[in-house]
């Protein structure tokens, strides 16, 4: 059996074949949900926000703009749930940028990774805020 560098990088870090196929599979889901900008984003800065069950389905559904915490818990929720007709209708990009430096610590490694590559600008507020 020959061993090519992916295979073997990828079983050095504790992954299998299998394992890899997987979680290309589940970046991957996350990037066909991205919008083609940042300015597409236009949601909510205040105010309640409902989000819909669909997002929502295992905790809060009611979201308080004028809360940080509830903002912040938005966010994470509409970047793991949010389908791509929900990013632009629940996130705004200006309210994003903010956020992002706290938020990227608070999502999971792919999402972090899918934004981050494709949003450059999401990335360089990290760094500016460090």
């Amino acid at each position: 059996m020959s061993s090519s560098p992916q295979h073997s990088a990828s079983v050095s870090r504790g992954f299998l074949p299998a394992d890899t196929e997987d979680l290309a599979l589940y970046r991957e889901k996350f990037r066909r949900r991205l919008p083609e900008s940042l300015d597409e984003l236009h949601g909510p800065t205040q105010g309640i926000v409902e989000l819909p069950l669909h997002m929502a389905w295992s905790g809060m559904t009611s979201y308080d703009m004028g809360k940080p915490r509830q903002r912040m818990g938005l966010y994470r929720t509409v970047l793991h749930e949010g389908l791509r007709d929900d990013l632009p209708r629940y996130l705004n990009q200006d309210l994003l940028l903010q956020l992002w430096p706290v938020l990227r610590t608070l999502v999971g490694r792919t999402v972090r990774t899918v934004w981050e590559d494709a949003f450059p600008q999401l990335a360089s507020r990290t760094q500016a805020a460090a």
